[in-house]
């Protein structure tokens, strides 16, 4: 019988194994990073079962999620998947390898990686990636075998080089880990000196920003600083926003208000479903907030002076280390952020010391002790008839002055208290100026002379007053007041009942970025060319332009019988002909422009008010606070002409009105109805604003009553005949706020307004 020889095929096999776990170890042992050790665990993988693609995934034990590292030209890009989703997903929760022949009609696997990616997936080896003490890490995948399928023993060679390669890869994470946290330390220490050199606060705030957004590695942070002037968080740098914006809200609204008040953290993994989350942000930026980290920022005496925040935390939510990591940054920030204000108040301070001198009409010169010139202002200079300041500067004034002017140089040897000359003459290069001159003694700290501050007033080429008042008024009211004289009530000053008008250009920042400023001078120009006309020819009164808005009375100093009405006539007028103004200028393919109105009837004080050598007629007192306060609330309704009740109350005719609120505006205790004026409108405009206008009424009696459910549905009518009615949707917005915090006491209606 012939005798049985045992086949050579398993020991051949046995000892192809040893090769090859033999082969990832010295490979391996030759690696020196993480990213190195992977690629060459995936090279051999692939290349000894014979496959076409293969992934390692390691375990974020602080997401829950695996990760893998992608290779894009010099940067590596991570994927990340939870740990229970997908084929890798399922290998590592259940702790066991797995062959799938056909990729597509598993269950478990995700075919959206594939359309991603353009690769077709047909088979899959996965074996979890485990240490020696049985630790789960990860997970290794090959795809695609070249030439047949998959076997067991694939999957057995599979786990065997993946727990032969772990230790080698954990230890290279342990290094890496090392490696991430000695850079954070370094890069923690780097900001923190950086923020203890740094005087200038928006380029700490700069500096902060950036810093958080690598050391979180978030998409967006922000640094609120709180202003205890207004009691308000504020920033001017973050991710998002450009150079010229300015984020302003009360310090105990929204997630950052209420971090701020608390003092204490938050984390919010899905921002959408938190109550506390305002999405209008969103809605104005288009940017999509997922995850929040709020972080109350203190200073050395625990008092919160401001609120760090960072948004979506790439591939995750914010866990306990970010946390940890934020609390640690803010704390070590917090005395260069306080340094940083106040150098930045000193600096304001500074800044609006210079403009309220640059923008003076009177020329204002200080002088040393030793009569050398040591600032002037751009009208002291047109004074001295001199262009360039520096000619000026560290110049002897009484050698500017030249002895012409003796009368005057004479005075600044001794300047004692504060002196006046009125009518006096100046003699500059030959040139003779009618001036009004005061002398100020400048007085140290310390009670030490510091110099002389000497004000200059020219008053040789006033125009006469009939001339500047027509400027303002109809010119048949400027003879009946220069016919009054300066003795009569009229310009002496009186109590009166009259109509203020206050209007208000909308986006002028905007305006003035776009046209430069000529552009924005000639568009002014125009557009109060057309809006005086409106006034004057009611019989209105410009009292004053104020940058792009503009201050009218009706009923002084000249009353007539129906003043309110004419504020009215003449607020409908000027939208009416600001339409057509807009219509030319869409033609000429120019931008349009926008303004708001507001109309109070009150009680007002007016006069002229002034130096005796410069007065203004004007008026004063709290109907003219309350107009002004109408006009800003513009905004809030989305409307264009506001009138209080007392003009309501005081019209002869009838107009288009609705009753848009019952508020306490700012700086007042009682509440005052508030009514918008609809009669600009057409059917292009509103359509149907009849119906509208009787379902907003009923909505608003609905909400005064309290009935939520009733009132919504009423402006909801609103909103269908015109979705652009953003009263409407203000009071939708409230009766849900008020369903959701019902009042505490009896409701009246009122609605306390806490901004201008």
């Amino acid at each position: 019988m012939p005798t049985k020889t045992n086949s050579p095929e398993p020991k051949r096999r046995t000892a192809r194994f040893s090769d090859m776990l033999l082969q990832v170890t010295t490979d391996l042992a030759k690696t020196k990073s993480l990213d190195e050790a992977l690629e060459t665990l995936v090279k051999i993988t692939t290349s000894t079962i014979g496959a076409e693609r293969g992934t390692i995934f390691l375990n974020d034990s602080s997401t829950g999620e695996l990760y893998s590292r992608i290779a894009q030209g010099s940067f590596r890009r991570e994927i990340r998947i939870m740990n229970s989703k997908g084929v890798a997903g399922w290998v590592f929760s259940h702790n066991e390898g797995a062959i799938i022949p056909d990729a597509y009609k598993d269950d478990r696997f995700n075919k959206a990686v594939d359309v991603r990616t353009g690769f077709r997936t047909k088979s899959i080896l996965c074996a979890p990636l485990r240490t020696v003490n049985g630790e789960k890490i990860g997970v290794s995948q090959i795809l695609n075998k070249i030439d047949g399928e998959f076997t067991q023993d694939d999957l057995e060679l599979l786990a065997a080089m993946t727990e032969q390669a772990a230790i080698a890869i954990q230890g290279n994470i342990i290094v890496e880990q090392v490696e991430a946290a000695r850079k954070q330390e370094l890069e923690f220490l780097d900001v923190v000196s950086q923020v203890a050199s740094e005087l200038e606060l928006t380029p700490l705030l700069q500096k902060i920003i950036s810093t958080i957004s690598t050391m979180l590695d978030c998409e967006r942070a922000t640094l609120f600083i709180n202003d205890e002037k207004t009691n308000e968080l504020y920033t001017e740098v973050g991710e998002g926003l450009d150079e010229k914006s300015i984020i302003r809200f009360p310090n105990h609204l929204g997630i950052a208000g209420t971090v701020f008040t608390s003092a204490k953290p938050v984390n919010i993994p899905h921002a959408y479903a938190d109550l506390r989350f305002n999405p209008s942000f969103d809605k104005q930026t288009g940017f999509f907030t997922r995850s929040i980290l709020c972080m109350p920022v203190l200073n050395k005496e625990g008092k919160t002076i401001g609120v760090s925040q960072v948004l979506n935390k790439r591939g995750s939510s914010f866990n306990q280390e970010d946390e940890k990591r934020l609390a640690a940054f803010t704390s070590q920030i917090s005395m260069g952020i306080e340094n940083a204000k106040l150098f930045d108040d000193v600096q304001n301070q500074k800044n609006y010391s210079e403009s309220i001198l640059s923008s003076m009409h009177d020329a204002v010169i200080t002088i040393d002790e030793n009569k050398m010139v040591r600032t002037c202002n751009p009208a002291g200079l047109k004074v001295l008839k001199i262009s360039n300041l520096i000619d000026v500067l560290n110049t002897s004034l009484i050698e500017l002055l030249g002895s012409e002017n003796s009368w005057l140089t004479n005075k600044l040897e001794s300047v004692d208290e504060q002196e006046e000359f009125l009518d006096a003459t100046l003699l500059i290069q030959g040139d003779k100026l009618s001036v009004n001159v005061s002398t100020t003694p400048l007085i140290g700290q310390k009670n030490e002379s510091m110099g002389v501050m000497i004000m200059i007033e020219d008053i040789s080429s006033e125009k006469r007053m009939k001339s500047t008042m027509s400027r303002y008024m109809d010119p048949e009211l400027a003879d009946q007041l220069m016919n009054a004289g300066e003795s009569d009530d009229v310009m002496g000053g009186k109590q009166s009942t009259a109509s203020v008008l206050f209007s208000d250009v909308r986006s002028f920042t905007t305006i003035t970025e776009e046209l430069g400023a000529q552009g924005t001078v000639k568009l002014l120009n125009d557009y109060f060319t057309i809006m005086v006309d409106c006034i004057t020819d009611e019989g209105g009164m410009l009292d004053k332009f104020i940058g792009d808005a503009m201050m009218c009375i009706f009923g002084t100093p000249i009353p007539h019988e129906d003043d309110p009405d004419r504020a009215v006539r003449a607020a409908i007028r000027m939208m009416t002909d600001l339409k057509v103004f807009n219509e030319k200028r869409a033609a000429e393919g120019k931008m349009p422009i926008d303004h708001g109105m507001g109309v109070n009837t009150d009680s007002i004080v007016s006069g002229n008010i002034g130096s005796p050598k410069r007065m203004d007629y004007t008026v004063i007192g709290d109907g003219v606070n309350l107009a002004a306060r109408i006009e800003s609330a513009c905004k809030q309704y989305g409307a264009h002409i506001l009138i209080s009740e007392f003009t309501y109350k005081a019209v002869k005719a009838t107009y288009r009105t609705r009753q848009v609120d019952y508020v306490i505006v700012k700086g007042k205790t009682e509440p005052v109805g508030v009514f918008e004026v609809l009669d600009f409108h057409d059917d292009d405009s509103y359509p149907n604003m009849i119906e509208a206008l009787g379902n907003f009424n009923d909505g608003y009696r609905a909400w005064n009553d309290g009935k939520w459910d009733q009132a919504i549905k009423l402006f909801n009518s609103v909103k269908k005949i015109n979705p652009e009615d953003k009263a409407a949707q203000l009071y939708l917005d409230r009766c849900d706020y008020m369903k959701k915090n019902p009042p505490k006491k009896e409701w009246d209606g009122v609605w306390v307004m806490t901004s201008k």
